[in-house]
């Protein structure tokens, strides 16, 4: 199948993006991606090198000297992913956001990041447009297209408005996202103990002075697109491993889904940050492996994807 990946030019999340890339061409799946310009992207440097995320990371001599840099940066299985993704053909052909049209894939993955950069990504009405009408559009057999985000990739999809419908695609879906939980972690972590004299690093988008703490969040902007409250769904007190999966400290890995969170709802799938991407991922190439599969049925009801 082809799936395409949207991405910035500039301050994708490395984990979210090459995992993904590798997980699902490894699956035997073309992965093509999309940039605002045309040109190959590049990651949040920040995430891959951990340089720059210590208190001292102004200092230039000392910037090289990471502590909480080398655990906010990406995994190794990440950056060797995301150095093989570099090398890729299609990796260094993308499309222009422009030139994106449905019938061209079978699925859809929106990934996410939090520098600045990303706005580009988020903000894009062509990009926005393109989301909506892949949301709305059925395949061959009458089937909705297999879709997936994660992170920030949820609010571009909340974004995208139907022109069926006139609401966002996410609406009258359940899905989750980063919650406003880990957000706020990373970016308190940051002011007091980190990327102090940068302290909006990890909030991509931040609150004016008549809105309350963390109106800006990923969690309140995708609620505000849905159609009940319940339809976010945040981690269940009570799940086996509930502390593991929501603490913001273990990551998942391809062996190892205990500290992953990822929602199904019938062909879409979500989840809230890098820590989550393996599980997606190998739930997403799971739900391709249906598609080609099984025929066309009546779709699923909304459900929990086990991780």
């Amino acid at each position: 199948m082809k799936i395409i990946i949207p991405i910035p030019s500039r301050d994708f999340d490395p984990t979210e993006v090459a995992v993904s890339w590798q997980i699902l061409h490894n699956a035997g799946h073309r992965v093509q991606f999309a940039t605002p310009d045309g040109l190959p992207g590049r990651a949040d440097p920040l995430m891959l090198s951990g340089e720059g995320l210590d208190a001292w990371g102004f200092i230039p001599l000392l910037r090289k000297l990471r502590l909480i840099g080398l655990l906010l940066r990406a995994h190794k299985p990440a950056r060797r992913a995301y150095a093989a993704m570099l090398r890729d053909a299609d990796f260094c052909r993308p499309l222009r956001y422009e030139q994106l049209r449905v019938d061209d894939f079978d699925a859809m993955l929106l990934p996410g990041g939090h520098a600045p950069r990303m706005k580009a990504y988020l903000e894009s009405l062509p990009l926005q447009a393109f989301v909506a009408d892949f949301f709305d559009a059925c395949d061959a057999a009458g089937r909705p297209r297999p879709i997936a985000a994660v992170c920030h990739g949820v609010v571009l999809a909340a974004r995208a408005i139907s022109p069926r419908t006139g609401r966002s695609v996410l609406y009258g879906r359940r899905t989750t996202a980063l919650t406003w939980k880990l957000e706020r972690s990373a970016w308190l972590l940051s002011v007091f103990w980190a990327r102090f004299w940068d302290p909006l690093y990890y909030r991509t988008y931040s609150e004016s002075d008549e809105e309350p703490l963390g109106y800006r969040s990923v969690e309140m902007e995708v609620r505000r697109a849905l159609a009940r409250p319940e339809d976010f769904c945040d981690v269940p007190p009570g799940t086996p491993g509930f502390l593991l999966k929501t603490a913001g400290i273990a990551r998942d890995s391809l062996n190892n889904a205990r500290p992953a969170w990822v929602v199904r709802d019938d062909n879409y799938l979500s989840a809230r940050w890098p820590g989550d991407v393996h599980t997606l991922a190998l739930a997403f190439a799971g739900l391709l492996a249906e598609r080609a599969a099984v025929p066309a049925t009546a779709p699923a009801a909304a459900e929990l994807a086990p991780a």
